[in-house]
């Protein structure tokens, strides 16, 4: 029987994966992942912020050392901070464990912004350099973008299209329990020709 060489090569392929992966789960180091967050908030003057969070997570089996972000992607003359700041450190980040950090900005142009994965540096105790990590980048933002004004009944449109099957079971199991529960007219009718 003459062996398929594609199905050959997808095998060995698959088990050199596998051996890979196994290797980097079984050795001692952190794993660091992060997750960047962008939403923009409208105030009532006119003016837009930007609220940013992000996650930094330890995927790893040893605890990260010297944990630092840096999210320098937001220039100076387009923001400026409200709160927070754009970069913080930690002094650990154990195996299994997340951090959390996040500011305010506040925009000061209008136009479409593509903001850079931030920066995150940490130290392993078995490596004299630092290492380095970047979180996801976020979608581009149109900060201070013409929008229609929002109509008074979208947020009931919203409740609506979230809830409108729950409310029509509800209102269709009500009106069951009505019906059996109240007496027909044509019974109590009956009822009262045979009183006579």
């Amino acid at each position: 029987m003459a062996k398929n060489p594609i199905s050959s090569a997808l095998i060995s392929a698959v088990v050199v994966l596998l051996l890979f992966t196994s290797a980097l789960a079984s050795s001692d180091s952190p794993f660091i992942l992060s997750h960047k967050k962008a939403s923009l908030n409208r105030l009532k003057s006119g003016a837009e912020r930007v609220s940013v969070s992000i996650d930094i997570y330890n995927q790893g089996s040893s605890t990260a050392y010297d944990v630092s972000l840096s999210d320098e992607s937001w220039p100076q003359d387009i923001f400026h901070a409200v709160s927070g700041n754009t970069s913080k450190s930690w002094e650990r980040l154990d195996a299994g464990g997340i951090i959390s950090h996040s500011f305010e900005l506040e925009a000061k142009e209008k136009g479409i912004f593509n903001g850079a994965p931030a920066l995150i540096t940490f130290r392993i105790p078995t490596k004299a350099a630092l290492q380095e990590s970047y979180s996801t980048p976020i979608l581009p933002l149109d900060v201070l973008a013409d929008r229609p004004p929002e109509n008074k009944f979208d947020s009931v449109k919203r409740l609506l299209a979230k809830y409108g099957s729950l409310i029509s079971v509800v209102s269709i199991v009500v009106l069951f329990v009505y019906l059996v529960a109240s007496p027909s007219k044509s019974g109590a009718a009956k009822g009262g020709k045979k009183k006579r």
